[in-house]
């Protein structure tokens, strides 16, 4: 083989090395960006823009009119040539167009293209807090309900509430809407509960409500208290009765509503509430 026909070789390899390279490098920064939480450059198309999004503009082919600027508290942004332009509620895609007809209507540009890519999403979040697995803040791109949004978030933890708190503003007043998780995936249920999220919505879930159980008990100490848990299966959860233990005399150390501590007899049967405290008796015989 000639020098000539080397070199055109090496060429021809180079220019492969070279586009797979930058394959590499786009998947090694499309990885960065998912591990680190964060939103790549094309994200959040589907958003409508508001306060506190930054956003890049581009026209091809003329960088002077290339500008990376944040949307202020009015939902406005400042370009050359057109002033402020108002693009709070709309889609990046509607703010390409407004843009292109604009230095178009000016004589600035004959048929630009434009491309208008959010940077940084900040209207358009919500939070979940609590006990899930990865609680935080997520971006809204999309439509979202309170199911979707806790997978997000990891699922509910073990000791997580089987209730969720959905707080919002509405009419400019907050208000705690209590979600029965459970009862949205019963069998036959219409999922009313699952509602979509809107922009600054916070799902809260609490732990997971505790009753005590002491006395003459395999396991006492403080359990969760499962939905309808009566005081036999209390029982059952802290191992049963050890070798002194008797059924008969049970009692619950309960506050009542007033704040005070009372104490009942319980039966088999008897519900516990949250912060019971469940007593085994010792037997006499």
């Amino acid at each position: 083989m000639n020098d000539a026909s080397l070199h055109g070789v090496l060429r021809r390899w180079g220019h492969r090395w070279l586009a797979l390279a930058s394959v590499l490098c786009l998947l090694a920064g499309a990885a960065q960006a998912q591990a680190g939480g964060g939103s790549p450059p094309m994200a959040g198309r589907n958003l409508l823009l508001g306060a506190g999004d930054q956003v890049r503009v581009i026209v091809f082919q003329n960088n002077d009119l290339a500008l990376e600027a944040r949307v202020d508290g009015d939902g406005r942004l400042t370009y050359p040539f057109l002033g402020v332009l108002d693009v709070g509620g709309k889609s990046p895609a509607q703010v390409e167009r407004m843009i292109a007809e604009g230095l178009e209507a000016r004589g600035v540009l004959k048929r630009p293209q434009v491309s208008v890519l959010v940077t940084q999403i900040r209207s358009q979040q919500f939070a979940v807090l609590g006990n899930v697995n990865r609680p935080g803040q997520f971006v809204l791109d999309t439509m979202l309900s309170v199911s979707s949004a806790l997978a997000q978030a990891g699922g509910v933890t073990v000791n997580g509430a089987d209730t969720a708190v959905l707080s919002r503003f509405d009419g400019g007043q907050l208000k705690n809407i209590e979600v029965d998780l459970v009862e949205m995936f019963r069998a036959g249920a219409s999922r009313g509960q699952d509602y979509l999220l809107q922009p600054g919505d916070v799902i809260f879930v609490h732990r997971a409500p505790l009753f005590y159980i002491s006395g003459q008990v395999q396991r006492p100490g403080a359990l969760r208290l499962e939905r309808g848990m009566t005081v036999m299966q209390a029982l059952s959860a802290g191992g049963g009765l050890n070798l002194r233990g008797t059924e008969r005399g049970m009692s619950i150390t309960r506050r009542s509503p007033s704040g005070e501590l009372v104490t009942l007899e319980a039966q088999p049967s008897t519900r516990l509430e949250p912060d019971d405290v469940l007593f085994i008796r010792e037997s006499v015989f």
